[in-house]
């Protein structure tokens, strides 16, 4: 059996969610997932703050036991998900084309499409790599030691739930986690449409108390885009 007999999903046989135009995706609830090690003293917090409801939309909270990497972490919510999806990493912060990234994969019926930035080449090996640069995409690579591109994905993600089958396949990377770059890989691998869209914005990881300040300072200007950002 191949790849991609292994990840068939019932995706093919059932009609997708409409949606009306006022939204491109039907935003039926948020799932915040947690780990023991990186939100054990605030996870208490976390969930008095947004609670069963925020900003008029449902929330559910999975917990990830142990950090396996970041597709483990989305494994703690298949239970809960039914249909295709967003995924952004919670310590990033966006003003960007995020809706462009839904629209493109509701267009192409992807089963992933993600935002990717162009970095020095560098720093390029800090992040998933998208391969080729330009033209159709045929590899992601989590962190490789000699890029092939300088072509990053920055941690925005539309999905389908084909990603959960995906997950059950690859094996834990080098470093010992299960890396979301790779079950996209295995899609790729296996013909499915894969997508990306160029970063029009701005996208801050806020893991420093430094970098929370110039969040705060991009937010409060309205600073729209920043320099050296491209599109694929």
């Amino acid at each position: 059996m191949t790849p991609a007999d292994r990840i068939q999903t019932e995706r093919n046989g059932r009609s997708r969610r409409e949606t009306d135009s006022s939204t491109l995706f039907r935003t039926t609830g948020r799932i915040r997932c947690g780990t023991d090690s990186c939100c054990r003293w605030l996870s208490k917090k976390i969930i008095q703050y947004y609670g069963d409801e925020f900003e008029g939309i449902p929330n559910t909270y999975t917990h990830q036991g142990e950090q396996n990497g970041l597709a483990h972490a989305l494994l703690t919510a298949e239970e809960q998900i039914d249909d295709d999806f967003m995924f952004m990493f919670g310590d990033n912060i966006f003003q960007a084309n995020l809706e462009d990234v839904v629209r493109r994969h509701r267009e192409a019926r992807a089963d992933a499409a993600f935002l990717v930035k162009e970095v020095p080449c560098e720093e390029a090996s800090q992040y998933g790599v998208r391969k080729p640069k330009y033209g159709k995409i045929t590899d992601v690579m989590q962190k490789p030691e000699e890029p092939p591109s300088n072509l990053v994905m920055i941690g925005f993600y539309t999905l389908t739930t084909a990603i959960f089958h995906a997950y059950y396949l690859v094996p834990p990377s080098n470093r010992g986690e299960y890396e979301i770059s790779e079950a996209i890989d295995l899609l790729i691998q296996s013909g499915r449409t894969i997508d990306t869209i160029g970063l029009d914005g701005w996208r801050i990881g806020v893991g420093y108390p430094e970098v929370r300040d110039e969040a705060e300072r991009r937010l409060e200007s309205g600073v729209e885009a920043e320099s050296g950002n491209s599109s694929s």
